[in-house]
């Protein structure tokens, strides 16, 4: 992977400018310099990501109050979508699960608004940051607060995450390594554009399943492109295909309904 492009702290606000200081220090950015490519700007609606230039696209930022994820929460298909299916919810069942490649935490939304606890483990510092903050603004809103309240976010490499952890195995493990999106959306390409600088391709994907398959009590779930093919390594037991994406499942047991 090439070294990350080069980004600085921008304060759209000024009554930000203490908490663009903090952001700074804390992700190690500088907050004045010219020939940065990238811009994290701080301001009224939160942390957002800006690629500079004049044929730059809008900024992205974690949103679960409004747009995608708010018209997910409300009419999405609840338990009967397909990644509802794949980690394998159903009538009494929630299980635990740890989303291990969070992105912008849209799959972990889901399935917290669909009642699993969620652990998210992001290895990408920018990325962690966004997620971070529209956490944070969405425990503001009376409605997703107790959906985000089932959301636990980790900052660090989910591999040695996973081969550290303590306490209970999640029930369910679920990835969506990064891989050429085709998708011709706008959103996607967007964010496509702004993030594959920073993370490239997960060339680790099949340690990261191997790690998963060690760790997870009941089943790992891979999010795929529809004619991608499987992760290297150990072979899913069976698949669930979408119009674009298909979920590759690999049981271990049986989930059972939640006690109470």
């Amino acid at each position: 992977m090439t070294s990350s492009p080069l980004v600085r702290i921008e304060v759209l606000a000024p009554q930000y400018a203490e908490q663009a200081i903090a952001w700074a220090s804390r992700l190690g950015l500088p907050l004045q310099v010219d020939d940065a490519e990238f811009a994290l700007q701080l301001g009224e609606t939160g942390l957002q990501l800006q690629l500079l230039g004049p044929l730059a696209p809008g900024p992205v930022r974690v949103d679960f109050l409004e747009g995608g994820a708010a018209h997910r929460r409300q009419f999405g298909g609840g338990s009967g979508q397909m990644i509802a299916k794949a980690v394998g919810i159903q009538p009494g069942i929630r299980p635990s699960v740890l989303d291990a490649t969070a992105g912008l935490g849209r799959d972990a939304f889901v399935l917290a608004t669909l009642g699993c606890e969620m652990v998210l483990i992001e290895r990408q510092p920018l990325i962690a940051a966004l997620l971070e903050d529209g956490l944070a603004r969405a425990q503001g809103d009376r409605d997703v607060r107790p959906i985000v309240q089932r959301m636990q976010l980790r900052q660090g490499n989910a591999i040695e995450l996973m081969t550290a952890w303590e306490g209970e195995a999640p029930q369910v493990i679920y990835l969506d390594p990064m891989f050429p999106h085709r998708e011709k959306s706008a959103l996607v390409k967007k964010e496509m554009r702004l993030f594959r600088p920073f993370v490239g391709d997960d060339l680790d994907a099949g340690a990261l399943l191997e790690q998963a398959l060690a760790l997870a009590s009941h089943r790992v779930v891979v999010k795929r492109p529809r004619k991608a093919p499987t992760i290297e390594g150990a072979k899913p037991g069976y698949s669930l295909e979408g119009k674009s994406s298909r979920y590759d499942i690999y049981p271990k047991k049986k989930l059972a309904s939640n006690p109470g």
